[in-house]
């Protein structure tokens, strides 16, 4: 079950696909984070999606809001997908323990051994304000996350 909105957000610290860790908390009180699992590197709807993010990243990462991407391939799966399709954002592994980050999200489907579909924005004091789980092959409208920002974090 997807965390509740209005919930602390769970603290984390993974690795990114340059090997360098990133933390939730070191975020708090500076800026809101727009937290995004998905399935697997190098798949189809996943690729569409994470273009999509680059595409309008000014929007993901500025001075109000941070994008994070996190699924359970290795660093090394994401440096080598961030090469290839130029991502600059942050590609979190949630590697091992295997799903760890996502099943506190409430988003890691055990049947597969990935996470689902999870969106999350949380405010600068840590708080969930937007929560949404779809399954792995359905994706993402973005246009509703740009459409919150406004409302929930400004």
């Amino acid at each position: 079950m997807v965390i509740d909105v209005g919930s602390q957000a769970p603290d984390f610290t993974l690795k990114d696909q340059n090997n360098q860790e990133v933390t939730l908390a070191d975020f708090r009180g500076r800026k809101a984070v727009l937290l995004v699992f998905y399935p697997l590197a190098f798949t189809g709807t996943c690729q569409g999606e994470l273009a999509e993010i680059q595409e309008h990243y000014s929007e993901y990462s500025n001075d109000y809001i941070q994008v994070l991407t996190v699924s359970v391939d290795s660093v090394y799966s994401h440096k080598i997908w961030a090469d290839r399709e130029g991502f600059t954002f942050p590609m979190l592994a949630d590697f091992w323990p295997h799903g760890e980050v996502a099943r506190s999200y409430g988003v890691f489907n055990d049947q597969a051994g990935f996470a689902n579909r999870g969106t999350f924005i949380i405010d600068r004091e840590g708080l969930v304000r937007f929560a949404q789980m779809q399954a792995a092959g359905e994706p993402r409208d973005q246009k509703t996350w740009r459409d919150l920002f406004q409302d929930l974090i400004f």
